[in-house]
């Protein structure tokens, strides 16, 4: 939100834009560049102020957040993602040279102090300046600090004034970083290596999605952001790699709602030798580690505008693993697999679920679990051996040959990770793949099946929607708030 918007602030937006040019003059005047240049620094406001200790030399750098003008002596706070930290400038220690430039500065505006640390009276841990280094002069005004950022265009399109702005988004944002860091750190413990599949993909494969498409102008051929990077994994699998993973980006070109934006982070990682039982025990134990060393516990509070929790996620151990048939016929009557086509939808319509005239048997069955028990489960559930039709690259269950031996890991009602008992039969996997494809026999991906003939090891898989799992840690209610930039439609002029 520019000063334009903000309800603190009488001044014309152009006046204030005006006066700050007039400041750059005015520094420029006095011979001292308006965007410095290298600055040595040996600690930062939020280090310093987490680890204060009086009586101690200190060279930082920040943004000047508050400035309180005193005359001759001034108090100012100078902040970065970790913190603030207050500053005491007298005219007298800094010099008169220093204080006509310092009298060019405004909120806003980035700054270097060397100094020494001390605390005031009230018991505020602070720096008094011995020099100040103008290093880079706004030319804008500052989001106002007590109504931060609330237009969410201006919070989506201009992320850097949110998170100048907005605390809780700056904290949301430190915590994907730093669960991001964790997980990578987790799976390298376990023997797991980090690589990097393609992202232009000759297939799009590893996936029912729509891909974005672009031309290859040098070979002369269509290409595609891939979809997923399982395929490729998988090849690694085949040629010696027993435990693999990759956060990757990936991209579908389909629809944007508060949970999808074509644009995403992924995790997926391969255990040769396990199973889909292996790789659940895993995540259950991934997602717990980060709940308890970024948010504090197990229980996982959501919270309104004000500040009200409106629910709250229990991730206690050990999670409930149900198999899907159980959930389905629990939702919408003991008799659902007993009953023909006809008969579930003349169910679907009692219960209120909407299916269209095309729908196939296990479609509509899936729509079911969505709407009747995926979207009503808040704590974790690890939902079990789902219909064979819904997941073409998993192994099929040797008791029941309708499903598969995959869980989907269902928290705060939306999925968050798949696993599997992946496939590794080549001839059932071509049989899969084409009857996913259809008619669009091309899209198979040959090379891949022809990898799997050279032998795949039996290997259980995961995927977890990093954007989505960040969410549900964080209380986030929209992908666009763990999204640092997320996709939005063109600004009209």
């Amino acid at each position: 939100m520019s000063e334009e918007n903000d309800p603190t602030q009488t001044e014309d937006l152009g006046e204030l834009l005006r006066v700050r040019r007039e400041k750059l003059d005015g520094l420029r005047e006095l011979g001292i560049d308006p965007f410095g240049g290298f600055y040595d620094t040996t600690t930062t406001p939020g280090e310093l102020r987490e680890n204060f200790e009086e009586e101690q030399p200190v060279r930082l750098a920040g943004r000047i957040t508050a400035l309180r003008d005193m005359g001759k002596s001034n108090f100012l706070d100078i902040s970065d993602i970790n913190g603030r930290i207050q500053i005491f400038v007298n005219q007298k220690a800094i010099g008169d040279e220093q204080w006509a430039a310092y009298k060019q500065l405004d909120i806003g505006d980035w700054i270097g102090i060397d100094g020494e640390t001390f605390t005031t009276k009230v018991g505020e841990p602070s720096v008094k300046a011995k020099t100040v280094t103008v290093l880079s002069k706004s030319l804008r005004p500052m989001p106002s600090k007590w109504h931060g950022v609330v237009d969410p265009q201006i919070k989506y399109r201009q992320r850097y004034l949110d998170l100048i702005a907005n605390e809780r988004s700056r904290e949301i944002f430190k915590q994907r970083c730093n669960m991001v860091a964790e997980i990578r750190r987790y799976l390298g413990e376990k023997g797991f290596l980090e690589v990097e599949t393609p992202m232009l993909q000759d297939v799009p494969g590893g996936a029912a999605a729509q891909p974005f498409e672009t031309r290859h102008n040098a070979l002369s051929m269509d290409m595609y952001l891939r979809i997923a990077p399982e395929l490729y994994l998988k090849r690694l699998l085949v040629g010696g790699f027993d435990k693999v993973f990759e956060l990757n980006r990936s991209f579908r070109n389909e629809g944007i709602s508060r949970r999808h934006n074509p644009e995403f982070t992924m995790l997926e990682a391969y255990w040769a030798y396990a199973d889909f039982e292996k790789m659940a025990d895993m995540v259950e134990d991934l997602i717990c580690t980060l709940a308890e060393k970024y948010c504090g516990g197990l229980k996982i509070d959501h919270k309104d505008a004000e500040g009200n929790v409106t629910k709250t996620i229990n991730l206690s151990r050990p999670w409930k693993r149900t198999p899907y048939k159980e959930l389905v016929a629990e939702a919408a009557g003991a008799d659902w697999w007993d009953l023909d086509l006809d008969g579930r939808r003349a169910r679907c319509k009692e219960l209120g679920v909407e299916i269209s005239p095309d729908m196939e048997d296990y479609e509509i069955s899936q729509q079911v679990f969505e709407k009747l028990v995926e979207e009503k489960s808040i704590d974790p559930i690890f939902v079990t051996h789902v219909s064979k039709e819904l997941v073409p690259l998993a192994k099929q269950n040797t008791a029941d040959d309708s499903v598969v031996d995959v869980y989907e890991l269902i928290i705060n009602g939306a999925e968050i990770s798949p696993g599997y008992s992946e496939l590794n039969d080549p001839d059932v996997q071509r049989k899969r793949l084409e009857e996913q494809a259809g008619e669009e026999i091309q899209k198979i991906d040959e090379d891949f099946l022809l990898a799997l003939e050279y032998g795949m090891p039996p290997a259980g898989g995961i995927g977890i929607g990093i954007d989505r799992l960040v969410m549900m840690l964080t209380g986030a209610e929209s992908i666009r708030d763990v999204v640092l930039f997320p996709q939005l439609k063109r600004k009209e002029a």
